[in-house]
C-alpha cells in the first residue's frame, strides 16, 4: 500500500494534469508495488480536492464491464469512478479544451428514485432490487479521457488498471439522451446503439454486453460500495458500463448516437 503522502501527491498530479492538459507518466511504472486499493485511494483523494473547490457528486460510472476489457486489463471485475456536476454536458457543442485525449462510448444510465444500500455481511443487492429502485433509464454517451498516459512515453507499454482507477476510471464527461424509459417497459439487454463520427458508423452494440444485463453493473457497484459502508442514493446518475468500443475524438468531430 502507498502511504498517505504519496496518495495525496499523486492526486495533486492528476489535478495539475487536468488544468494544464499535459499527461503525467504512469503511476504504476513509478510505483510498481501499487494495488487496486491504492488506485481507489488516489481517486478519492482527487475527488475530495474537487469537492473542496465547490464541485459535488452526482453519481457513479462503472467501467471494464465487458469480459474482453477485463482480460485486457488483467482483472476479474469492473471498476468505478465518481461523476461530478461539472462532468454533465448538454447535447450540442462541447468545448474541446475540457479534455486532453477524449474518446466516446455509448451506454445506458440508470437514475434512482430510492436509495440502494446493502449491509456489510448481509444479503447482497440483487438485479430485481436495482430495477425496482430505478426511476428511469436513459441512453448516454460517456466521454473518457486520460490524464495518465495510456501508453508510456518511453516504452510504449499500456497503462495498468491501477492507473485507470486512479484516473477516476477514465471518466471525464457524460451526455444524457432525452428519452426516459422505465426499466420494465423495455427489454434492457436488447437495447442497441449505433455510434457515428462525422457521419460514419464507427461502432454498434447491444446492452447485453454489460455483464449480460446493464443492471448487473449497478448490482456489482452497490455490493462493492457496501463493503466500505457506502450505498447508492436516490437521484444519482449511474453509468452502467459501455457496450461499444471507445472511439477517439479530436477538435471539430461530430458524434451522433
Amino acid at each position: 500500500m502507498l502511504d498517505t503522502l504519496t496518495i495525496q501527491t499523486l492526486a495533486a498530479e492528476l489535478d495539475a494534469a487536468q488544468r494544464s492538459r499535459v499527461q503525467v507518466e504512469q503511476f504504476s511504472k513509478r510505483f510498481p508495488q501499487m494495488t487496486v486499493d491504492d488506485g481507489y485511494a488516489i481517486q478519492q483523494a482527487w475527488v475530495a480536492m474537487e469537492c473542496a473547490n465547490g464541485k459535488h457528486r452526482v453519481g457513479h460510472k462503472i467501467g471494464l464491464t465487458s469480459r474482453a476489457m477485463q482480460m485486457a486489463s488483467q482483472i476479474d471485475e469492473p471498476d468505478f469512478g465518481t461523476l461530478l456536476n461539472t462532468m454533465v454536458f448538454a447535447p450540442g457543442q462541447i468545448a474541446f479544451e475540457h479534455f486532453i485525449a477524449p474518446m466516446a462510448e455509448v451506454e445506458l444510465a440508470f437514475v434512482l428514485h430510492t436509495d440502494i444500500a446493502a449491509t456489510p455481511g448481509g444479503p447482497p443487492v440483487t438485479q430485481a432490487q436495482v430495477l425496482a429502485s430505478t426511476a428511469y433509464v436513459v441512453a448516454a454517451i460517456e466521454l473518457i479521457d486520460a490524464r495518465i498516459e495510456r501508453f508510456d512515453r518511453h516504452t510504449k507499454a499500456p497503462r495498468k488498471v491501477f492507473d485507470t482507477i486512479s484516473d477516476n476510471a477514465a471518466n471525464a464527461g457524460i451526455i444524457l439522451g432525452s428519452k426516459r424509459v422505465k426499466p420494465f417497459d423495455v427489454n434492457l439487454p436488447w437495447q442497441g446503439a449505433i455510434l457515428q463520427k462525422n457521419g460514419v458508423v464507427e461502432e454498434t452494440g447491444l446492452a447485453a454486453g454489460v455483464l449480460g444485463h446493464p443492471a448487473n453493473g449497478i448490482v456489482w457497484l452497490a455490493n462493492k460500495l457496501a463493503a466500505h459502508g457506502q450505498g447508492l442514493k436516490a437521484g444519482e446518475i449511474l453509468l452502467a458500463g459501455s457496450f461499444t468500443r471507445p472511439v477517439p475524438a479530436k477538435e471539430g468531430d461530430v458524434f451522433r448516437a
